[in-house]
């Protein structure tokens, strides 16, 4: 049976599997505070259907509440335990059904089983607030299994927690000039790749949004790191096919079980 990831742009992809349709870090802004898109048209309104969406973590490009606030009525809701107190516009969502998840916990949603996984990064709502949640990561276990990074840096129990998987989403940069901790750039996901010993992976998290005024400033980092993970995961996991998608483009990926 094929499953069919489409790549919106940053950490944003809809997983089609089983029937079900699963959104990541929705985030369709032309502008986010000091960023602003400046690859691939904003998603169209068709990328806001989902059955369920997945919030790996409160940071505002991968919470964005006005994204979250264009979904229909009705749709499932994933965000890290302790989000709605951390971020309150999430408690204006009522026409969502909203659920709070931590590592381990596993959310049947349709013909799929949602598992939140752990991810080693800051799980702040930042620039400023005391207030916590869990980073996280999503396996969707249906015909395939497929897993969503969110914005992680290497973990020792990755392997253990998430592997193996048929299709690896994995961030491969950033949306700025330097990434800081807790995140994986094309090198760290290409050793992830081979970690998890994925059959299948799609570069995210790059060359969507960057620093208004900053378009000079170390631009490869904007521009190569779809490119460079192509070319490392070639040497560090040979046997796995990667899709360097464009924006909007999607892949069906038979599953054989």
């Amino acid at each position: 049976m094929p499953v069919e990831v489409t790549w919106w742009g940053h950490a944003t992809c809809t997983v089609e599997d089983s029937d079900v349709r699963v959104l990541t870090d929705p985030l369709f802004a032309r502008r986010l505070a000091h960023l602003r898109r400046r690859r691939g048209a904003p998603p169209p309104p068709d990328a806001r259907r989902a059955d369920v969406a997945l919030v790996s973590h409160l940071h505002a490009d991968h919470l964005h509440v006005p994204s979250l606030a264009g979904l229909a009525a009705g749709t499932r809701l994933l965000v890290p335990r302790g989000a709605p107190r951390a971020v309150p516009g999430l408690r204006r969502l009522a026409h969502l059904r909203v659920t709070e998840v931590a590592p381990g916990d596993v959310v049947p949603v349709g013909g799929l089983v949602v598992r939140a996984v752990s991810a080693r990064h800051d799980g702040r709502r930042l620039p400023l607030g005391p207030h916590r949640a869990p980073a996280l990561g999503y396996v969707v276990e249906g015909e395939a299994r497929t897993y969503f990074a969110g914005d992680t840096g290497l973990f020792d129990s990755m392997a253990e927690e998430v592997g193996p998987v048929d299709v690896a989403l994995l961030p491969v940069g950033g949306w700025g000039p330097r990434l800081g901790e807790g995140h994986l750039d094309a090198g760290r996901a290409a050793e992830a790749l081979a970690r998890l010993t994925a059959r299948s992976a799609v570069p995210v998290h790059y060359g969507t949004y960057w620093p208004i005024g900053m378009d000079a400033v170390r631009p490869h980092e904007f521009h190569a790191p779809g490119d460079e993970f192509v070319r490392l995961a070639a040497l560090r996991a040979p046997d796995v096919a990667v899709h360097r998608l464009r924006h909007g483009e999607s892949v069906r990926l038979e599953v054989a079980r």
